[in-house]
């Protein structure tokens, strides 16, 4: 399944292998914490974000750059 997510001022397409609305909410959680407590290399990776695709309780970070992309854990 394929949605969109509206993350820092940017359209970001999120791919779901399940219909899981709180994979979503937990996902937005997640980015806008680390954005402000994380490190450089998981804030690089995210402010260049181009999609994210949710995989159980795991999302990979799609960046602009293929070596900032990252997987990170949802719960």
């Amino acid at each position: 399944m394929k949605t969109t997510l509206m993350f820092n001022n940017k359209t970001i397409p999120v791919y779901l292998t399940d219909t899981n609305k709180k994979a979503i909410d937990k996902l937005t959680d997640v980015l806008t914490r680390k954005l402000q407590t994380g490190k450089n290399a998981l804030k690089n990776c995210i402010l260049s974000l181009i999609s994210v695709e949710i995989n159980g309780s795991e999302a990979t970070l799609h960046s602009l750059y293929e070596k900032d992309t990252l997987t990170i854990s949802l719960y």
